[in-house]
């Protein structure tokens, strides 16, 4: 039996979630590119993690595109008790690039997109994904993309609105335009950029959804991770998620996989406590740089 109760909880706007969410992005095909090799594998993924007690999913009309709305729309809709965070700001190329789409239009195109493929009225959060390195936001004004989504939030047509991959001062100037619920940026073991602006978001009572949480699409790998995970009875990337939920109580934690097992494995972290010692020999890993892909 898996118990997401020991991770706790944390407000996303006028949503309570529990912390331990999951991330439908894995769904898609190769390359978060067309649909799933085994499209009833994914149904039942999306039903397993809802059945386990995951409340929090987190998805975007741009993966596939379109691909894993659908599949959260035929496996759970009509969502009783969920709480779906959308992102919009990018399309797919038919080459599967990765293309901004942050224009007034573009974004009203996808916000509408997003509601008829989840089969919603309105959307619970939509995330502004910048649009800079995948691994790392870049500096730049983001005032008229944010304020055509505090447009559209006006029209009711989105609940609350978040930021993806934003600098301190994008959060900044985001909040000068219509208040957030959540940042979601690159975070992990590994790779520790955000600390101070975790802190920052937690006494305002934003949550910090970390994306690549056990190191994207080349999984974490670290001797002290190892050597943890072993003395704990754990896997590796359990202890690497149960880190993130011991960090700081504003992280949700959103891992993806299209694997029941892994799905499995992945929640079971929301009742895995680290001992003081453990914690501080996880630290090590960013401090002196010893986790590689």
């Amino acid at each position: 039996m898996i118990d997401l109760q020991p991770a706790g909880t944390f407000a996303l706007g006028d949503r309570t979630v529990r912390r331990m969410g999951y991330g439908a992005m894995q769904l898609a095909g190769p390359g978060v590119f067309g649909p799933p090799k085994d499209r009833a594998a994914a149904i039942a993924v999306l039903r397993a993690a809802v059945e386990a007690g995951v409340d929090h999913l987190d998805t975007s009309d741009f993966y596939g595109p379109h691909v894993t709305n659908q599949l959260i729309r035929e496996a759970l809709h009509p969502y009783r008790g969920l709480t779906i965070v959308t992102k919009v700001g990018a399309v797919r190329g038919p080459d599967a690039s990765w293309n901004p789409a942050q224009s007034p239009g573009q974004l009203t195109q996808a916000v509408h997109d997003n509601l008829r493929n989840l089969g919603l009225d309105v959307l619970d959060v939509v995330n502004l994904r910048i649009m800079g390195d995948v691994h790392a936001p870049s500096e730049g004004s983001i005032e008229a993309p944010f304020t055509a989504l505090a447009q559209l939030q006006r029209q009711g047509l989105i609940r609350h609105l978040g930021l993806s991959n934003a600098t301190p001062a994008q959060v900044v100037q985001a909040q000068r335009i219509a208040p957030i619920v959540c940042v979601q940026n690159h975070y992990n073991l590994a790779h520790r950029a955000d600390d101070a602006l975790i802190e920052q978001l937690g006494a305002q009572g934003i949550a910090y959804v970390p994306f690549f949480p056990l190191g994207g699409f080349s999984p974490l790998q670290s001797e002290i991770l190892t050597r943890v995970a072993t003395r704990l009875a754990a896997t590796p990337m359990q202890v690497a998620l149960a880190w993130l939920l011991a960090r700081a109580p504003n992280l949700l934690l959103i891992p993806g996989t299209s694997s029941l097992a892994h799905l499995r494995e992945n929640l079971a972290a929301a009742a895995l406590a680290l001992p003081a010692d453990a914690i501080a020999e996880l630290d090590r890993i960013a401090a002196e740089g010893q986790a590689k892909p």
